[in-house]
């Protein structure tokens, strides 16, 4: 099961789209680095996946509240989807910025 499951990531990894701001502009992208960062995720590198993309984790909670929140009823879902959201945002931001310096 395991050699399927990674035979399945080494053919993901030859069908991840480029970043078309970095060949056009020759910068990275807010976005640079999350498809490899979910494929060290699907290979259980949780750290290498953190290091390469830091704001991976805020938006996988992100997410998961969001599609939790349509499935069962929280008392403060407007208050928690939006801390969700600016945490994520920051990360991303912050990510970002971090890369030019």
């Amino acid at each position: 099961m395991q050699l399927s499951a990674f035979l399945y990531i080494l053919n993901i990894e030859k069908y991840m789209l480029p970043c078309f701001t970095k060949q056009f502009l020759g910068m990275d992208c807010p976005g640079c680095g999350l498809q490899r960062s979910l494929l060290f995720l699907f290979k259980g590198e949780f750290v290498e996946a953190f290091n390469m993309y830091p704001a991976i984790y805020p938006m996988i909670a992100l997410f998961l509240f969001l599609i939790l929140r349509n499935r069962f009823n929280f008392k403060y879902e407007s208050h928690i989807t939006f801390s969700l959201m600016f945490v994520t945002t920051a990360a991303v931001l912050l990510n970002y910025i971090l890369k030019f310096i």
